[in-house]
């Protein structure tokens, strides 16, 4: 019988991350993937012919620099594209287009406020110093500030001298913005609505939250902390679609030793003797190892692979209260040309193109959310990487990728139907039909996914693309709550590494980085055994 070092459930960038750290550290590794394909939500897929859609995951942004150098990611074909502008169309006048170059954004800013344009600058700021608190965070395990051991108190100490040396104003904002919402903050900063709305897109996407929420502040935090090129909050294109970054990471884990498996569903870890074993397949057979890591988010993990009766009862509630709301939905197009957006020239259609140009328009998104609806009006995150990367699209012919804020999980007419389905891939494209007149006659081919199918399919519960919500009570040492917090279960030989741990979720890599380090830790202090 074959017998590995660790097995690794789930084949996602984080559990692929874990597996290529720890195959480079000279352990046996194998990862198994219910799935044909590998990636979880970062996958390509040619489900039209000639098309590459990125049918789950879209931009790249989040991935740990530190984990591109270690394992050599561009020598394994990754290769991210930045795009240099956010543009919002909007009915009520010209439409704002964010830059990257400060002296065209502030122009740009200027035509709709004079005000704005000056305060972009320092809101900027602000969010980048939000961003040296956290960054350091990212790559270490979170502290328990209810353990006496040198590890933990290292880490408080570590947390608290960052915290104490940015001064007291900065120590005031610092915990204020964490708890805050995006609406406040942007009204501390800036009049117009445009402006405001399209600053705020990123705190809403993937969050049951809306704009006016306390709370939504962080999200935004937590996606402007990525960079392309060392560029600080920039997002860019992976060619070949997101699956090209899974790709990369899987080429550096199977060159050091990893054996990556697809078609192997896992149903059940084993525990003998208090210990994991290992893991029971679907198709009967029985793999075993002397460490199991679940990339899986912790409610699949706890309530359905681990045996119950290998479960505290106080944990098996925690999972069980875990907050994995999911409020996204997306559609992803072939187009048989470029569409043309109401006032926006050709660059700002290398970018991303947001719906949602006030923020009561978010709001109102939201409430429809609230009570079981889909968005009538939605916020769409709209990006067209065909633009700039040839490989997504025949030649002339183009790929869209249409992000969908807020659809619900449950609704409240009953379950989904294929007929539902339909209705919300149609309340989708006439958002887009408003702004953008050829659109309709363009579509070659169209795929609705809702928070259900993103479940059923891809295996993220609810739909919830972090593996668990963003919120305060859900970060740091409460990641994915107290007790579970560094990557160790209660269950010995038992390992977490997915989005659903600090420092949470988007394709950072981080979680399976930080998990791979404290099993070696274990391997090498000789308490896995």
């Amino acid at each position: 019988m074959q017998r590995y070092d660790a097995i690794i459930i789930g084949a996602g960038h984080n559990g692929l991350v874990a597996a290529a750290y720890l195959a480079k550290a000279g352990q046996k590794v194998i990862v198994l993937e219910r799935r044909p394909i590998i990636g979880g939500a970062a996958v390509s897929e040619e489900l039209y012919p000639g098309f590459t859609y990125s049918s789950c995951s879209y931009v790249c942004s989040l991935l740990r620099p530190e984990i591109m150098r270690d394992l050599d990611l561009p020598r394994h074909g990754l290769q991210v594209i930045p795009y240099e502008t956010t543009a919002c169309p909007t009915h009520r006048g010209e439409p704002l287009i964010l830059y990257h170059d400060p002296d065209r954004n502030r122009r740009s800013i200027a035509r709709h406020s004079l005000r704005d344009a000056e305060a972009y600058d320092q809101y900027s700021l602000e969010i980048r110093r939000q961003c040296r608190f956290i960054k350091p965070l990212l790559m270490m395990t979170p502290p328990d500030p209810t353990s006496f051991k040198w590890g933990d108190i290292e880490g408080l100490l570590r947390i608290g001298r960052a915290f104490g040396q940015m001064g007291e104003r900065q120590m005031y904002d610092i915990l204020r913005f964490w708890t805050m919402s995006i609406a406040d903050f942007l009204d501390e900063y800036f009049e117009s609505e445009i402006v405001k709305a399209l600053n705020a897109g990123s705190s809403i996407i993937g969050t049951a939250l809306g704009p006016r929420s306390p709370g939504s502040a962080y999200v935004l935090l937590h996606h402007y902390m990525g960079e392309v090129d060392g560029e600080i909050g920039a997002w860019g294109f992976a060619r070949g679609g997101m699956g090209s970054v899974s790709k990369a990471i899987a080429g550096a884990a199977r060159e050091a030793g990893a054996e990556i498996r697809t078609e192997a569903e896992v149903t059940a870890v084993i525990v003998k003797g208090g210990k994991a074993a290992g893991v029971a397949l679907a198709n009967g057979d029985e793999i075993y190892g002397t460490a199991v890591v679940s990339n899986l988010d912790p409610k699949r993990t706890f309530l359905k692979i681990l045996p119950r009766q290998h479960l505290p009862d106080e944990l098996y509630e925690q999972a069980e209260r875990f907050k994995i709301r999911g409020s996204s939905g997306k559609l992803n197009i072939a187009l048989d040309g470029l569409p043309r957006f109401n006032g926006l020239p050709d660059e700002a259609l290398c970018g991303a193109i947001e719906i949602g140009d006030s923020l009561d328009y978010l709001e109102r998104a939201f409430d429809d959310y609230k009570y079981g609806r889909w968005s009538r009006r939605p916020f769409l995150d709209i990006v067209i990487p065909s633009t700039v990367d040839p490989t997504m699209a025949p030649p002339g012919k183009h790929y869209m990728s249409v992000f969908v804020q807020y659809v619900p999980y449950k609704l409240a007419d009953g379950p989904w139907t294929d007929e539902k389905r339909q209705a919300f891939g149609d309340t989708v494209i006439d958002t887009i039909a408003e702004h953008c007149p050829n659109f309709r006659d363009l579509i070659l081919h169209c795929q609705v996914r809702t928070p259900w199918d993103l479940e059923n399919e891809v295996g993220l519960t609810e739909g919830n693309i972090f593996h668990g919500e963003l919120t305060l009570d859900q970060l740091l040492f409460n990641r994915p709550f107290p007790g579970v917090a560094q990557y160790r279960t209660p269950v010995r030989n038992f390992y977490l590494c997915g989005s659903g741990t600090h420092p949470g979720g988007g394709v950072m890599g981080a979680p399976g980085a930080n998990a791979a380090r404290e099993i070696l830790k274990d391997f090498k202090a000789r308490v896995l055994a």
